[in-house]
């Protein structure tokens, strides 16, 4: 867990592994009341999220929140946009960044901090699959020094 981070509640996993992030943002996210009861039980996926930038607002799509049991007629769809709360300064900064080819705004993590449900965002450039393997044979080498190592000082 990162620095001010509270009660992590979702994690994308694939995002390290498909893109190399750039940079990291804190954002807010306009939910619903069955919705941030949905996302306080961890019933939300980032894997196919991500984000743009539309009419100067931060908008998160294909994230998928499932409905609220209890929640009866006052469920939204679950795979709806949520407006991101960030500040002027960053969305303008996203949005230059994002007209540049090939990068693109994930979602990173969900957390709860203070009774609010943030957003971890990443800024990030996609990966090919012959850095995905680099990457993979680097994890595996430091893995194996680690090994050495540690059997060495025995």
């Amino acid at each position: 867990m990162a620095k001010g981070q509270g009660n992590v509640v979702a994690q994308n996993r694939k995002a390290s592994h498909d893109y190399e992030i750039v940079e990291t943002f804190e954002a807010g996210i306009v939910l619903t009341g069955t919705e941030i009861k949905s996302v306080r039980a961890a019933r939300i996926n980032l894997k196919d999220g991500f984000a743009r930038i539309r009419n100067g607002e931060a908008w998160l799509s294909n994230v998928h929140i499932s409905p609220y049991d209890e929640g009866n007629i006052y469920n939204v769809d679950p795979v709806r946009a949520r407006k991101l709360l960030l500040h002027r300064k960053q969305i303008d900064k996203i949005d230059s960044e994002l007209s540049t080819n090939g990068m693109t705004f994930i979602p990173l993590r969900v957390y709860l901090k203070d009774g609010y449900a943030k957003v971890l965002m990443g800024l990030a450039k996609g990966k090919k699959n012959y850095d995905k393997r680099e990457t993979i044979k680097r994890k595996e080498q430091n893995r194996e020094i680690a090994r050495q190592l540690k059997n060495y000082n025995r």
